[in-house]
């Protein structure tokens, strides 16, 4: 038998805030989708933003970009991904904090926020978003030099907020940070859209939200 759950762990950008760099390399930005791909795809790429996100200075991270590439094309893109940060975070996914405050207000349950963030960005959000101030604690990957999908930055939360993987559940929009925390003992949730992680905690019974 399961041990029943007592905890939920959230990601945030995707699942309750909506970011996205697509706000600012809209369709209009670049001359061609071809050079929009090659931006994402060899310049600012996923895994150098996830760099930023565990801690590398934003500023020092634009400047070895602009080096590296010093065609006069690329250099108003480079500057732009973290100059226009702000414009990225568009705002919440009000579906998804309804969920979050129905829960939040059965007192049944401890929340946790699990979030790959700078730390040079993260207060803004704080400053933004009330709801980023219900949690009972909350690990920014940023602030700590670690991230998702590693397996420290999830042990750190177990043991800073003494949490037990088997009573909680883990809510993540990338399927390999969900697989991750799977490894370590949480049961998961891809999260897809809001009326899915409904049925999802429902299979769990997390009922009431």
């Amino acid at each position: 038998m399961s041990v029943p759950i007592d905890t939920i762990v959230w990601d945030l950008g995707g699942v309750l805030v909506d970011w996205s760099p697509n706000y600012v390399y809209d369709q209009d930005y670049f001359d061609s989708e071809a050079d929009r791909d090659y931006f994402f795809s060899h310049i600012c790429t996923q895994a150098w933003n996830e760099q930023q996100d565990a801690g590398y200075p934003l500023l020092k991270a634009t400047a070895e970009k602009l080096v590296a590439f010093p065609d006069p094309k690329w250099q108003q893109p480079i500057q732009d991904f973290y100059g226009r940060w702000v414009e990225m975070l568009r705002g919440s996914l009000p579906d998804t904090v309804e969920i979050f405050r129905a829960l939040k207000e059965q007192r049944r349950y401890k929340f946790f926020a699990l979030t790959n963030w700078s730390a040079e960005t993260f207060h803004i959000a704080l400053a933004r978003f009330d709801f980023l101030h219900w949690f009972d604690g909350r690990l920014v990957s940023g602030e700590e030099g670690t991230r998702k999908p590693f397996p420290e930055f999830y042990q750190l939360l177990f043991s800073r907020y003494q949490i037990n993987p088997s009573s909680a559940v883990f809510i993540d929009d990338n399927l390999h940070n969900v697989k991750a925390g799977e490894a370590l003992g949480l049961r998961g949730i891809h999260f897809q859209s809001a009326p899915q992680l409904k049925v999802g905690l429902e299979q769990l019974g997390i009922k009431g939200h």
